[in-house]
């Protein structure tokens, strides 16, 4: 089947590869969670599926700016399960965030990946991403 846009059946899935990303226990109340994503038009949720599996996932926010002319995207989760690595799966998500990011009038796409995660380092270089490395968060 190829990419599409996520529904709540997808919870499952999801989940399986939230917890390849090392985020164990994200199951509780994920449906609804991806409920109000879904409602929310500043959110792009996409899925890959393959034989009523899903393969990947990627979550794209739509942040508008006051500054600049575009508004700019954030990927904030994407992964591709372990099984399937290596056969495009990956190229081919984010190749449709960035038609949608471009298609928003976007400036940038950016996103946050941990420095643990070097392989996801050297995805992200191949796709023209370069580093910003500055980041400062604020725990709630």
């Amino acid at each position: 089947m190829g990419i599409r846009h996520a529904k709540t059946g997808d919870a499952s899935g999801i989940q399986r590869l939230l917890e390849q990303l090392e985020y164990p226990g994200s199951g509780a109340g994920l449906e609804s969670r991806l409920e109000r994503m879904l409602k929310d038009p500043a959110e792009v949720l996409l899925v890959w599926e393959e034989d009523r599996k899903i393969g990947g996932f990627l979550s794209l926010h739509f942040i508008p700016q006051i500054a600049m002319e575009g508004d700019f995207a954030r990927i904030s989760y994407f992964a591709v399960d372990e099984a399937v690595r290596g056969q495009g799966i990956g190229l081919a998500m984010e190749e449709e965030a960035t038609r949608l990011a471009r298609e928003r009038g976007c400036y940038l796409i950016e996103v946050h990946c941990h420095e643990r995660r070097t392989r996801a380092h050297a995805f992200y270089s191949r796709q023209g991403y370069e580093e910003s490395p500055k980041y400062l968060i604020k725990r709630m």
